[in-house]
């Protein structure tokens, strides 16, 4: 109750990650001075696509610019700005991969995650293709 209320998004940076360029809004590491803790919220960035993994879904993604699709277990979805991506709790976990539709525009979208349904479907994740720009250090 006592946390941060209002974060700038000028106070975050991105950065690369196995799965793509992200800026996290809020990361484990702040949930001591948020006023929602337990949340993990970050941004997307693709220019051509993300990371491809698995993990059990339940994690809901607001489409902010552009246009592309997501691949889900190998179903193909297309999405563009003000979309909604829900991906579905699976056991076993659901396997999945983003793409950008426009080589001139990258597109964004932002992720909510609440760390009990994490902990409720046991959440875990298996790296299966990296980031384009994912450069591995030892």
């Amino acid at each position: 109750a006592q946390g941060m209320v209002i974060i700038k998004g000028k106070d975050k940076s991105f950065k690369q990650t196995r799965q793509a360029l992200l800026k996290y809004m809020i990361h484990q590491a702040d949930w001591d001075k948020v006023a929602v803790p337990d949340w993990s919220v970050f941004i997307n960035h693709i220019k051509v696509h993300s990371g491809k993994h698995v993990h059990q879904g339940g994690l809901v993604l607001y489409v902010l610019e552009g246009r592309g699709y997501t691949v889900v277990d190998g179903v193909k979805f297309p999405w563009k700005k003000n979309d909604l991506i829900l991906l579905p709790i699976k056991p076993g976990g659901v396997e999945h991969q983003h793409f950008n539709e426009d080589p001139d525009q990258p597109c964004e979208w932002m992720a909510f995650s609440f760390k009990p349904m994490r902990e409720a479907i046991a959440h875990r994740m298996e790296q299966k293709e990296e980031h384009p720009d994912w450069i591995k250090t030892k």
